[in-house]
């Protein structure tokens, strides 16, 4: 891909390029360039993808549309075939507790004031190239909503709680979010377009489907940048070298530290 914005790009044929680096592809190849090379290699679709799937369908308008069946699980026959079924010809396919589960959190979601106003003005669903200069690695993005002068990015989750979603080890740095905010930022700036601020909606999956609109302060993205950085000296390293190691390298081992909750590398000879 060219740099630039990209509208209307399949979703399927975003997630299989190889060759440009995605904030996904960031945050797994900081965790072992091996699992990194792994997930390229052998892609999974997951069930609880197909949840998130529909919630943005369904809050966002767009993506692939859904049906649901009535049963508990997946587990019986009938309910396997169902589901096959669905992604042999491109639908999303839910159990019909989810399905509704899904429908109550939008009609909660087109009554939050603030975020049907972020979602008011702009274009849902836009794909995003543009090279990173020190490192001559393709970043690429997905925004969820392009707004004329914010990004827009809708959760699902467990919880909206504020204090459930600061902190060091709250929901935003467990799953990376905020590297999320900090590539997505720089990525669309680095295109020309003016962002003042990258937002978060978070709802929850259970009732009454709460929901949180969230920004990182600022002066925590530096250290998300950093973490960005490092990601992509490491794919570029990676993939010039053809070396995809493990966590460690096979020379050394972890010391670790169960109050500071993180590790520290150590060669042996």
């Amino acid at each position: 891909m060219k740099a630039g914005f990209v509208h209307d790009l399949d979703e399927r044929e975003y997630h299989a390029d190889r060759e440009s680096l995605s904030v996904s592809g960031a945050k797994t190849i900081l965790k072992s360039p091996s699992l990194f090379r792994h997930q390229q290699e052998n892609p999974v679709h997951r069930d609880v993808f197909d949840f998130g799937t529909a919630a943005h369908r369904l809050v966002l308008g767009v993506g692939a549309d859904f049906a649901s069946i009535d049963a508990p699980d997946w587990r019986s026959k009938a309910a396997r075939e169902f589901r096959d079924s669905c992604r042999e010809t491109g639908v999303t396919p839910l159990l019909l507790k989810d399905a509704e589960t899904v429908q109550a959190m939008a009609d909660k979601l087109s009554s939050h004031t603030l975020a049907m106003r972020l979602l008011s003005e702009g274009e849902p669903e836009v794909s995003a190239y543009a090279l990173d200069e020190e490192t001559g690695v393709m970043r690429r993005g997905r925004f969820d909503w392009l707004h004329p002068t914010l990004l827009v990015d809708y959760k699902s989750t467990a919880t909206a709680n504020p204090r459930d979603l600061a902190g060091r080890y709250g929901v935003v740095k467990k799953w990376g979010y905020d590297q999320q905010a900090a590539w997505y930022t720089d990525l669309a700036r680095d295109l020309g377009h003016p962002v003042a601020a990258f937002a978060f909606i978070f709802q929850e999956k259970t009732a009454p489907y709460q929901v949180t609109v969230a920004y990182v302060d600022d002066s925590d993205l530096w250290e998300a940048r950093a973490r960005n950085r490092e990601a992509l000296e490491r794919f570029r390293d990676c993939t010039q070298s053809a070396r995809w190691p493990d966590y460690l390298p096979n020379d050394a081992a972890a010391r670790l530290s169960l109050t500071e909750q993180t590790y520290e590398e150590e060669a042996i000879a």
